[in-house]
C-alpha cells in the first residue's frame, strides 16, 4: 500500500509532523516502511496517527521474536517466540505469539491476541476481537476485550475489565475496579471485583465470588465457596453457593428476576447451606448438592 503527499494532507495532520513525513519520505512511500521509519526516529505518535487514519492492511510479518522500544504494525504480526515491548505495542490486525506478551505502553490490537505464554501490559490492553493466553494475564490499566476472552491461569486487572464475549478464566479473577461481561463469566477459582460486577448470562466460580458493590447475572450464578456482595445480589434465574450466600447491608437477595414465579421452583431456585438473610424473590431449596 503506497500513501503518497496528497493522502496524507487530506487528513489534516499537525504541522510539525507533516513537515517530517515530507523531509523523510518526500511525496510518499509504502505503508508500512513508513510506520517502521517513523517509530525508528522516534515519533511513535505520528505513526499511531497514521495508522488511525488508513486503517489495517492484509499483510502479515512472521519472525522469531520481537524485543523493541515500540511496535507500530498495520497488518498481523506472527511471532514464533515471545514480544517485549518496553512502549507502546500497536497491531492493526492480529497478533500471534508463541510466547508471552509484556508492553509497557499502551497495547492495542485491531482483531485477536492469541499468546502462547502470558500477557502483561503495564498500561491499557485493547483487543479489537479474541483474547487467549495459555498462561495469565495481567494488566495495569484498562483490559477491554470486543470478542471472548480465555486464560489459563490468573487474570488480575487493576482497572475496569470489559468482555463483550464470554470470559473463561483458568484460575482466579482479581479486579481493582468493575467488571461487565456481555455474555458469561466462568473462572476455575475465585472470582474477586473491588466494584459492580456484571454479566449478560450467567456467573460460575470453583471458589467464592465477592464483589465490592452489586453482583448481577441475567442467568443464574454458582459458586463452589461465597456468594457476597457488598451491596445488591440479582439473579436472572436461580442463584446457588457451597458456603453461604450474602448481600450488603441492608441491601437484598434476589433471585428470579427474568423467570415467572410459577416457574420458580424450577428455575429461580436458591441454594445455600442457610438461607440467606434478605431474599426478596426466588424459591428457596436449601442446601445446594454438590
Amino acid at each position: 500500500m503506497v500513501l503518497t503527499r496528497s493522502f496524507v494532507r487530506a487528513k489534516r495532520p499537525c504541522t510539525d509532523g507533516f513537515r517530517w513525513f515530507v523531509r523523510q519520505f518526500g511525496e510518499g512511500g509504502n505503508y508500512q516502511a513508513m510506520l517502521d521509519e517513523m517509530v525508528a526516529a522516534g515519533r511513535v505518535g505520528d505513526a499511531c496517527w497514521l495508522l488511525e487514519q488508513f486503517g489495517p492492511t492484509a499483510e502479515v510479518r512472521v519472525v522469531d521474536a520481537i524485543e523493541a522500544d515500540a511496535v507500530v504494525f498495520a497488518g498481523t504480526l506472527e511471532v514464533r517466540g515471545g514480544v517485549d515491548v518496553d512502549g507502546v505495542l500497536r497491531v492493526g490486525r492480529s497478533l500471534q505469539a508463541g510466547g508471552g506478551v509484556r508492553a509497557g505502553g499502551e497495547v492495542q490490537i485491531g482483531a485477536d491476541l492469541r499468546a502462547g505464554g502470558g500477557v502483561r501490559g503495564e498500561a491499557g490492553v485493547h483487543v479489537g476481537g479474541d483474547l487467549r493466553a495459555d498462561w495469565g494475564v495481567d494488566c495495569a490499566g484498562e483490559l477491554r476485550c470486543d470478542g471472548g476472552l480465555r486464560t489459563g491461569w490468573d487474570l488480575h486487572c487493576s482497572a475496569r475489565l470489559l468482555v463483550a464475549g464470554n470470559a473463561f478464566v483458568g484460575l482466579d479473577l482479581l479486579a481493582d475496579e468493575g467488571v461487565r461481561c456481555a455474555r458469561g463469566l466462568q473462572a476455575g477459582a475465585d472470582i474477586r471485583v473491588a466494584d459492580t460486577l456484571r454479566a449478560g448470562q450467567g456467573i460460575a466460580a470453583g471458589g467464592s465470588i465477592h464483589a465490592g458493590l452489586h453482583l448481577e447475572a441475567g442467568w443464574g450464578i454458582k459458586a463452589g465457596g461465597v456468594i457476597a456482595a457488598a451491596g445488591a445480589i440479582r439473579a436472572g434465574e436461580s442463584l446457588a453457593a457451597g458456603e453461604a450466600i450474602r448481600a450488603g447491608a441492608g441491601y437484598g437477595v434476589f433471585a428470579g428476576l427474568d423467570v415467572q414465579m410459577a416457574a420458580w421452583e424450577a428455575s429461580a431456585r436458591v441454594s445455600a447451606p442457610q438461607r440467606p438473610a434478605g431474599l426478596m424473590s426466588g424459591w428457596w431449596a436449601g442446601p445446594a448438592a454438590y
